[in-house]
């Protein structure tokens, strides 16, 4: 198995693909829009891919958010609220807000689960400041970092109890950055004084399964490298002072904020400590390249992978989903 997660280029999986995939066997895939059109076309997708491996708790992931970062829309889906609908409902009644993000999290499971995604991209645990780039903006659940690891905790037990597992974002801390790191490259000039509040959620929430890096370099723990390239700041920071041990995630090799060749992108960022590289566009070259300079996945990463997919409930049984939504929507209202 090899270190890194890979994207598919259209609505099925071509011949080239199929054999690609087999042959490189990938710790798992991620779905976009442009693999998406119907709930019968996503499912037969998802379960081609797992059929490719004979892996039923196939990682398989997607950034559903809601707000401004939904892949599955309408009219198929539903739209759902962004990050900040939850923040603005906490500071009214915090008990129905962190009731509301769980429902609406266990909507956005089943949803997921049942078009066989897995895994999906959130929550955000960014603490959002005064400065915070619109890349993020609305997609935080608040400023303050305690507010934002209840809500986080309740967007993970919402998600678990829809059959997905979750992906906390962005390590250690995106909220400080005042450029789009899929644009450049961002630095925030914190002290590690102020870098503590930035942790606090991630701190919080250590025992999640997954988690996601930052491509941002703080100065304050590492001058030169960016959190997805420095040991020191995997090691030393998410590691041992937020105390996270499940499977580390890279962001999207994609983005501008990195140099270099995407291939030597995804070598780089597992030499620094991530357990995988995440590769989005399903580019065949771009990821034939990859495969040729990853060596197989380490005993640990592995582990952390089993580990994470092995809180999957097999034995589920599904809500039902408009059932969840007007439950969701209920709260909202009353608030």
């Amino acid at each position: 198995m090899k270190p890194v997660i890979f994207g598919t280029s259209g609505l099925s999986l071509t011949d080239d693909e199929k054999s690609f995939f087999r042959e490189s066997d990938p710790a798992g895939y991620i779905v976009f829009a442009r693999n998406i059109e119907s709930k019968a076309q996503l499912r037969a997708l998802t379960d081609d891919l797992r059929n490719l491996h004979g892996r039923d708790d196939l990682a398989i992931l997607i950034d559903q958010e809601g707000g401004r970062v939904q892949r599955m829309t309408e009219p198929v889906w539903p739209k759902f609220p962004s990050g900040e609908v939850f923040d603005k409902l906490y500071d009214i009644a915090p008990a129905t807000a962190i009731e509301a993000a769980r429902l609406n999290a266990q909507a956005l499971g089943e949803s997921l689960r049942e078009v066989g995604i897995t895994v999906n991209c959130l929550p955000l645990l960014d603490v959002r400041q005064p400065e915070t780039v619109a890349a993020i903006g609305d997609r935080a659940m608040g400023s303050n970092p305690m507010q934002v690891a209840a809500l986080g905790r309740a967007v993970i037990d919402g998600q678990k109890r829809g059959g997905v597992v979750s992906v906390v974002k962005h390590m250690p801390g995106h909220g400080r950055a005042v450029v789009d790191s899929h644009m450049e490259l961002p630095r925030v000039s914190a002290s590690l004084e102020e870098l503590e509040t930035d942790i606090a959620p991630f701190k919080a929430l250590s025992d999640v399964p997954m988690g996601m890096t930052a491509h941002i370099v703080y100065p304050a723990w590492d001058e030169e490298y960016c959190a997805s390239l420095s040991p020191t700041i995997i090691g030393e920071i998410i590691r041992e002072q937020i105390g996270f041990d499940g499977l580390l995630f890279s962001d999207d090799l994609d983005m501008k904020a990195l140099k270099g060749e995407v291939p030597e992108r995804a070598r780089d960022v597992v030499a620094a400590g991530c357990d995988i590289a995440l590769n989005c566009w399903g580019r065949m070259d771009e990821m034939e390249d990859i495969a040729n300079l990853l060596g197989d996945i380490g005993e640990k990463p592995l582990e952390r992978l089993n580990r994470a997919m092995a809180t999957l409930d097999k034995d589920r049984q599904p809500a039902p989903f408009a059932e969840l939504l007007a439950q969701r929507d209920a709260l909202l209202a009353a608030a």
